[in-house]
């Protein structure tokens, strides 16, 4: 059988999925995030899968992918909330490291346009101004990065789960047909 259209954007949506995760997976570890680590390795292994019965015809394996990219939507809502403080939820809390580390996002340290954040030593910007320096800005603060890395996956999990709910139906069709010849 050739490649149908459904499948082949699914193997393309499972292709994203790995490329960004891993991506995602990076920086996690540079942020000693120990949560998101292990439900990045565990979805990198789902998405294997969902691909292996994309291309091997086992819609059990697309069944487990679709399951899982529900569990993978809820996590990255929660990502987002977490980092926009919605929900009673805290991006200073320490979920993400399970509170084994008192590290943060590595976004936080090394954002794109970020000054030197150490504090100057009088934390004064200038003396005949008493404006008090509490930190030095970024073009793009952290969290808004989380939260777009969250809302890529979830844009991607989205597209591949209404793809694989596609082609578990054509495999059951194919199914049906061969059952009726």
């Amino acid at each position: 059988m050739g490649c149908c259209s459904g499948r082949c954007m699914l193997m393309f949506f499972c292709a994203l999925q790995l490329i960004t995760a891993v991506e995602r997976q990076v920086f996690d570890f540079l942020g000693y995030q120990w949560a998101p680590i292990l439900v990045n390795f565990l979805h990198v292994i789902v998405v294997i899968l969902g691909l292996f019965g994309t291309v091997q015809y086992k819609p059990r394996y697309v069944v487990l992918y679709i399951v899982w990219t529900m569990f993978w939507v809820t996590w990255n809502v929660f990502i987002c909330c977490l980092y926009l403080d919605l929900g009673g939820l805290s991006k200073d809390s320490n979920y993400l490291s399970l509170g084994l580390s008192s590290y943060r996002s590595w976004w936080k340290d090394n954002g794109p346009g970020c000054e030197n954040r150490n504090l100057p030593t009088t934390r004064w910007q200038h003396l005949e101004s008493p404006a008090l320096v509490s930190e030095l800005g970024c073009v793009l603060e952290y969290q808004y990065i989380e939260v777009m890395h969250s809302a890529l996956q979830l844009f991607i999990s989205a597209l591949g789960f209404v793809f694989a709910c596609y082609v578990v139906n054509i495999f059951n069709e194919e199914e049906d047909t061969y059952l009726y010849k």
